[in-house]
């Protein structure tokens, strides 16, 4: 980011709410906009919030992939509610918790009065898996903005970057201007992240 840029996303104050466990479980009241992240374990979810909200331990990154069991929400400048969902396809995950992950994502997902889009990750160097395809069709079928986020692009070369983002594009079966390569290591693509947030934010007020 160039130091004359204007920060898209300037936080001036974050909150954790609370974590929703169940479909008919707690949850914020819906009084502001939704924005949730989604993706695989290990797709690097909450290095990019971490990232994203210009913090380095706000969202907790997990040694353990599937650790998370619950929907967090954090509210941002008492603006919008960021809701962190459970990651999914870790293989070691029982299929118990896998089974109960799936309905309390998608009772969210359907359920959700305020939401306004979510972003969803895929890692760059992968091609995306079938959950990752099962939940493009889930939020297409439903109708809901979604932003595709390309996770851990500075591990692969820069000369190589864009050929895979496009690639990476086609295997999703979304349109290249949908996905944003993104890195929490060097910050590549935050700014351009943080303002598609706030205009999907936007479109619905």
């Amino acid at each position: 980011m160039t130091a004359d840029r204007t920060d898209p996303l300037v936080i001036r104050r974050l909150e954790f709410l609370g974590g929703m466990a169940a479909v008919d479980g707690w949850r914020p009241e819906p009084r502001l906009p939704e924005i949730a992240f989604a993706g695989r374990s290990n797709v690097g979810k909450s290095s990019l919030i971490n990232r994203l909200l210009r913090r380095k331990k706000f969202a907790r990154v997990s040694n353990t992939p599937g650790r998370t069991r619950e929907i967090n929400f954090f509210e941002v400048n008492g603006e919008f509610i960021l809701a962190d969902l459970p990651g999914y396809g870790y293989a070691r995950v029982s299929k118990e918790r896998k089974a109960a992950w799936r309905p309390l994502i998608e009772g969210y997902l359907r359920g959700s009065p305020t939401l306004r889009g979510v972003v969803h990750l895929l890692d760059a160097r992968r091609v995306p898996s079938d959950d990752d395809l099962l939940m493009l069709d889930f939020l297409a079928q439903i109708g809901t903005p979604t932003i595709v986020v390309a996770t851990k692009i500075d591990k692969l070369p820069r000369a190589e970057q864009a050929m895979r983002v496009e690639q990476l594009a086609r295997e999703a079966g979304v349109e290249l201007e949908q996905v944003i390569p993104f890195s929490a290591v060097s910050g590549d693509g935050r700014d351009e992240l943080a303002e598609a947030i706030a205009s999907l934010i936007g479109a619905g007020s």
